[in-house]
This record gives C-alpha cells, structure tokens and sequence, in this order.
C-alpha cells in the first residue's frame, strides 16, 4: 500500500504547485471507454481499485473513491490500508462526488479536471452542484503523465477490415446513412468519439483493448466528407489503399484536437454524454454544437439481419462450448482439485474450439459459494477458491466471435443448496420469465420493464443492485448502449432488432 500512498503524495504535490485544491479524476480516456488501455487505467494505477466503474477524487488531505453495487464488496476490500475511502453511488443514501467535494472544499476553492478524460455532460454537472458554494472549476493538464514514470504507450497493434459478409452494410452505406440524418438536423458533421461506434461505423476492428475488438481513433463524418484520425502504423498498405479508394482521408490520431480547432462556421453534431469536454471547448469557439444522442449508437443498436444471424450462429457455438464445459465439471469436480479460475480458463479454452472465435468477451466471473455475491468477481490463481460438490458455483462469461459477441450467465448446484437459495432462485427466474415473455407497445423505455423482473423479489422484501439489461454489440464491446433495462430513467426507448 506504501505504493499507492506515494502516488497519492506526487499527485497532492502537484496540486500545490498549480494551485489546485482537488483533482478530478473520471477514470475513463478520451473516448469514454469502459474497458480502458494500459496507457488509460489511471482509477487502478492511483488506488489499486481494478473495478471497470469508479471515480476518484483527490484533496490536498483526503482522497475517495465512487462506485457502484456491482463492485461494492470487492472496493472495500481493495481500497484498505489505501487512505482512499470507498463511496457508493446509485444508492439511496449515497453521497454524490459533487456533494462530498462540497462538504471537504471550502468556498472559492478550486478543483482540477483534465478535459480531455471528463465528458461535456460530467463537467457540466460538476460545474452546476459545485457552482453555489464557488468552487470552480480549472482544467488542467494530464497530471499522471509526471507521476506515473513507466506509463504505457498507446498500442500500435493492427486494425484489419471487418468483411462484409459478416457486417451486412457496407462502410459506405452507413456513412450515406449518418450524412443522410445531418441533412435532417441541418447539420454538417458528426463527431464520432466512441470506439465502438467508430469500429462499427468503418467495419474495422482492431486489439487496442483487451476483450474489446476496437482501435483507438476518432472520426468526422460530413455529407460529403469522411475523416479517420488513425495512425497509419496501424494500418497495412492494401487498407489504407481500400479506405482511401473510398474516399475516407486519413490523419494522425494525434492530429484530431488541432483540426477540430481549424473548423470554422460550421455546425457539428456532438453526444454530449460521451465526447470530452476538450472536443467541445475546441469547437464551439468558432462552430455551432448541435448536442443530441449519437446516431451512430442508435444505429448500431439495431442489428440487421446478418448481424442477427450472426448472433445465433454465435449462441449456437457458445452453447456447444457450454455443454462441453457442464459434462466437464460434472466429471472434474470433487475427483481432483479444481479452482475458480481453472473452471474461467476451461471456458475460455473450449470456446477456442469453436469456428470463427476471437476471444473472450470479458474477463470470466466465476464465483463459488460466497464469491458468487460479488457481482464482478475477478479471481487470481492466488486467490482462487478451490470448488467442491457442496453449494452453488456461477459462472459470467462471454465469447467474441466474427459471428457475433456473447454474454452468458449460469448457476449450478454442484450439492446441497439452502432452502433460502431455493427460494432466491425460483423468485429471480420468475422474474426473468415475466420480462422475457414481455409483449410491449412502440415506445417503451427499458425503465418501463425493469418492474417485471424486480417484482416477484420486491413482494418479498428482496432486490438487487445492479440493472436488468444491457445490449450486447455484434462482434464489438458486450456492454452496448445507449438502451438499458434498468431502474435509472433512460430516455432512449426499446426498438426491435436491439
């Protein structure tokens, strides 16, 4: 722990020296990411938190650290011994990051974000609560670049071309598409900040992110004009040959803030939930910002009918895998020592079998007896339970295919279970058997169909943290957006084919 106190110490050292009382720190990079690069995982480099959702703030005197139901358990544990109190959001006591700076600053303070790591909607928000008590709000620069010495470079590993056969449209055909709603909203551009999006939106793929087949890059897309910001060691002759033949014009990724900067009268349609609050103070000097959700998510959302029948020749693999996998641990566990993290790798490994398979999804969840609690469990072979025929094992996994991405969770009672278990099982899969059964009209949001599946647990005084659903990309990240079935309010309504 002497390791993260003294990263915490270079941190606070750097705040005197700009003047800062506060630093902000979001825990993503530029692009919003969920799953991060080794260059971006700044929450786990400065507290040791290895969570996929968090925010940190750091005072000249206290530090803490926000995140929500899924890794309560496991940030408790983590933190300890850090100097980093554990918060908790979306909770109905939770104290918000804005309210505890509020409490911890005094007025006239000022706290510190790096712009190009915080969205426009987080610096918005931040501006507003904190606002009444006159802390401001200072960019700064990347404070980790002088104190985190070995700091990973971004990856130069290769984007290759995402065929057709099995995208359905071509790049083209989903760029005529996006200049086709510009004209609508009296638009000239688009702004495309998300990995996934931009993946999606040029059938390319890449290995920038572990689990995640993206590169890191940022796109504008105009009626009649298609920029890539891509560095070209990424990409072989024959594909800068085949996107340049389509007129796609390539820069540097390094390039984008200072191009964005050359835009002048134009207007450009940005997502103010995911681009950074650099791209739109960039902009709206000498552009107008028309903000709405991004088309591209919306579009990507919508599977058409090669990605859906991908995505059944992907489940149709998974489940061979899995039926391989269950015969295993039937005839593996209480014959010779088996673990949670040697039942992950198994997943993994018979998934690999599997035609078309390009990794796993995301790291295994595999949680034996109590461990089964801890929503995101991540096991070491150090840390590993050792599984025996006795209670209940869950396994969270998921596959990436070029047919398709999965996400699959089971339980197994490997022996005796509690009556208390029974019960909680039958009230979740009663649930899950209502929502799946759902018949709704045009325009219901996910938040209209959280109730069925909570229901059967509220009548008996039970609940859990975390949402419902998510969306599941096609060959792209497992958690996809911007729909969810959850209790939050998220105007984006449920249309078929997500």
């Amino acid at each position: 722990m002497n390791e993260i106190h003294n990263r915490l110490k270079a941190i606070r050292n750097k705040l005197k020296d700009l003047e800062i009382d506060a630093w902000f720190i979001s825990g993503t990079d530029p692009h919003g990411s969920e799953y991060l690069p080794d260059r971006w995982q700044t929450r786990k480099f400065i507290s040791g938190f290895t969570g996929s959702y968090g925010i940190v703030v750091v005072t000249l005197e206290h530090a803490a650290l926000w995140t929500d139901t899924r890794y309560f358990i496991q940030a408790e544990s983590e933190l300890q011994g850090t100097g980093i109190e554990m918060r908790k959001l979306r909770v109905s006591d939770s104290i918000t990051p804005e309210e505890w700076i509020a409490e911890k600053l005094p007025g006239g303070s000022k706290i510190g974000i790096d712009p190009k790591t915080v969205s426009v909607n987080i610096f918005r928000n931040l501006r507003n609560s904190l606002d009444e008590k006159r802390i401001s709000i200072e960019s700064t620069p990347d404070l980790f670049e002088n104190v985190w010495p070995d700091r990973p470079k971004l990856s130069d590993s290769p984007v290759f071309d995402f065929d057709i056969s099995f995208s359905g449209v071509s790049r083209t055909e989903k760029q005529t598409r996006v200049a086709e709603k510009l004209e609508t909203a009296g638009a000239d551009f688009l702004l495309v900040t998300m990995l996934d999006e931009l993946a999606w939106l040029f059938n390319l793929r890449g290995y920038d992110i572990k689990y995640n087949p993206v590169f890191t890059g940022f796109g504008l897309i105009g009626k009649k004009q298609n920029h890539l910001f891509v560095d070209k060691i990424k990409l072989q002759d024959d594909l800068i040959y085949l996107l340049e033949k389509e007129g796609i014009i390539l820069h540097p990724y390094h390039q984008f803030i200072d191009f964005l900067g050359g835009l002048k009268g134009y207007r450009i349609l940005l997502d103010p939930g995911t681009a950074n609050y650099l791209i739109y103070q960039t902009l709206e000097r000498n552009n107008k910002i028309i903000e709405t959700v991004s088309p591209v998510a919306l579009m990507k959302s919508c599977k058409n009918e090669t990605e859906l029948q991908g995505f059944r020749k992907a489940m149709l693999k998974d489940g061979l895998a899995l039926v391989e996998f269950l015969f295993w641990l039937k005839e593996t566990v209480g014959k010779r020592n088996v673990n949670e993290y040697e039942i992950g790798s198994k997943l993994a490994e018979l998934r690999a079998l599997q035609n078309n398979f390009m990794g796993e999804s995301f790291a295994p969840i595999v949680g034996y007896k109590e461990h089964g609690a801890i929503v995101h469990l991540s096991v070491t072979p150090e840390n590993a339970k050792f599984v025996e025929p006795d209670g209940i094992l869950l396994f969270d996994s998921g596959g990436q295919y070029l047919d398709g991405t999965t996400d699959i969770t089971r339980t197994v009672a490997l022996g005796e279970v509690s009556e208390q278990q029974k019960i909680d099982f039958t009230l979740v899969l009663k649930g899950m058997i209502d929502l799946s059964m759902a018949i709704f009209p045009v325009g219901t949001k996910g938040c209209h169909l959280d109730i069925l599946a909570r229901k059967p647990l509220w009548e008996k005084g039970l609940n859990y943290g975390h949402g419902t659903g998510h969306g599941v990309g096609h060959f792209l990240s497992v958690h996809e957006g911007p729909m969810a079935i959850r209790q939050e309010y998220n105007e984006n309504r449920l249309e078929p084919g997500q």
